[in-house]
């Protein structure tokens, strides 16, 4: 598959969060996870924080994923994305989803982002609660 076109992914949070995601994939999944990049708020405020998003999405398709829909990540990478071909948000990011990104970025953009997207929702369990 040396053709297939692979989708950037960019994981953006507050603080240091989308780097230990970044670093959580990169520990399980080894080279699979050299599409996936972390960019954080820490210390931006929002242009900069669009400018950062703009720079890690680069040339080709990408998917950014961001931990709040409202919050100022996902704000900005609408922003950042919006005027782009090729470009996703993705919201309330968790490692199930992340992973299984990595596995299988030579997809099409819109099939990789349903794809994730039902990973995530379908890896949210809740474990017995005794009361």
């Amino acid at each position: 598959m040396s053709d297939a076109v692979h989708v950037r992914g960019i994981v953006v949070g507050h603080g240091d969060m989308a780097q230990g995601l970044v670093h959580a994939v990169r520990r399980i999944a080894g080279e699979a996870g050299a599409r996936l990049s972390a960019v954080s708020n820490e210390g931006k405020g929002p242009e900069e924080l669009i400018a950062a998003l703009d720079a890690a999405t680069g040339e080709g398709p990408a998917v950014v994923f961001v931990d709040l829909e409202s919050g100022s990540c996902g704000i900005a990478a609408s922003y950042a994305c919006r005027a782009k071909e090729g470009r996703a948000v993705v919201s309330g990011v968790n490692l199930p989803m992340l992973l299984d990104f990595v596995f299988h970025n030579d997809l099409p953009l819109e099939e990789l982002v349903a794809r994730v997207v039902e990973r995530g929702r379908s890896a949210i369990r809740a474990a017995a609660v005794r009361g």
